[in-house]
């Protein structure tokens, strides 16, 4: 039997987005695989939430006490008091520190060396030093997209046999309240003759919302039964954005929803004339892939990983350029036989990512490299 230690964190927090939704997701192939050749301990500062998949003889919580410096602290004075796991994965950038057994870890961007200022001055302190730190210690590294794997490699200059891509998984998830839009905006009709252009994503300036506030007030000017509505949490310096609304006197017809829960989300995708992800700099992007899901028809940025991720199912513009996307606007809107096109495409794109396939893999190259120092199927050391 081998034992995989997990820094289980990430998944153990209210309202999941983005790397959450990822180690979520990991946790549950990981629980799924436990058996009597491989099982798992999952390290945590907090007691398991009820989402996290539940405890079996195989796949088991491990409390660690301690809130300042975790994971540099009291998880590797844990690691070295019992000395019960073959090899330790982080499936979010940081690993601990006197870790004496391989390590794996997930990096997901490298948007701390591209935007520092998006990031407050203790995030990104601890983004610079220790994902430093984790992808010179780590025997192995996983990266969401090839276009991660190049900026590590070209920042770190990291061997790239070093690095596997595993992109992020996705899967449909069913039900929806088909209210949502109409109480979030409201309206009395229904909602599917709502017209409106939709945004989801942390609100913070990397996500680039002004250039796209600047062409959906454009789109208006000709199209003034449109809306453009804003899903997600407020991050790092989000003020600008909702000033830049209020001084364009746009609050009528931009609606900032929130966070909100799976079901309301699925019905602004089934809803949206289109969705439009603006980013400076993506890791992944796996709201791309939500939409596309419900037959929602993407714009997004021509930067990043977005064109390694939407491939030939979305449209492309430049984020500097509020015209361009103006552009794709209207082009989306004149032309239905695109639109359709586009539905068309989103729905075999998504066919190539699930959670399944990417809990595989990554369990794959866990398991690898640990071969040569411990060998499979031995007992723990």
């Amino acid at each position: 039997m081998i034992t995989i230690g997990v820094d289980g964190n990430e998944a153990n927090v209210e309202n999941k987005v983005g790397v959450s939704v990822y180690a979520q997701n990991v946790l549950n192939y990981f629980n799924k695989s436990a058996n009597q050749d491989i099982r798992f301990v999952v390290y945590l500062k907090n007691k398991p939430l009820l989402e996290l998949p539940e405890e079996n003889e195989f796949f088991k919580y491990k409390v660690i006490q301690g809130k300042f410096l975790w994971s540099q602290i009291y998880l590797p004075l844990e690691l070295y008091l019992h000395k019960n796991i073959n090899v330790f994965f982080s499936p979010a950038h940081y690993l601990p520190r006197f870790c004496q057994v391989p390590q794996v870890v997930t990096i997901h961007d490298l948007a701390y060396i591209f935007f520092p200022e998006d990031f407050t001055k203790k995030d990104l302190w601890q983004l610079t030093n220790w994902t430093k730190f984790s992808i010179n210690k780590a025997t192995k590294i996983i990266a969401v997209s090839k276009t991660t794997k190049k900026d590590i490699v070209k920042n770190y200059g990291v061997n790239e046999s070093k690095i596997t891509v595993i992109y992020n998984g996705f899967e449909k998830t069913a039900g929806a309240k088909t209210s949502a839009v109409e109480e979030r905006s409201g309206k009395t009709t229904e909602v599917k003759s709502l017209k409106y252009i939709l945004f989801v994503g942390t609100i913070q300036p990397r996500k680039n919302l002004e250039v796209l506030i600047d062409a959906f007030n454009k789109f208006i000017q000709t199209n003034s039964d449109f809306k453009l509505i804003i899903v997600g949490k407020k991050g790092w310096l989000y003020e600008s954005i909702f000033e830049k609304v209020k001084a364009m006197n746009l609050e009528d017809k931009i609606i900032f929803a929130g966070h909100v829960p799976d079901e309301e989300l699925i019905s602004y995708y089934k809803n949206a004339f289109c969705f439009v992800l603006p980013s400076l700099y993506e890791g992944f992007g796996i709201p791309v892939l939500e939409a596309m899901s419900y037959d929602c028809p993407t714009i997004v940025s021509m930067t990043s990983s977005l064109p390694e991720v939407g491939s030939d199912a979305s449209l492309y513009f430049d984020p500097k350029n509020s015209d361009d996307l103006l552009q794709k606007l209207n082009i989306l809107k004149d032309d239905a036989k695109l639109r359709k096109e586009l539905i068309s495409k989103g729905r075999q794109r998504i066919k190539d990512f699930s959670w399944e396939k990417c809990g595989k893999e990554t369990l794959d190259v866990i398991r690898g490299s640990i071969r040569g120092s411990v060998p499979l199927g031995t007992d723990p050391i």
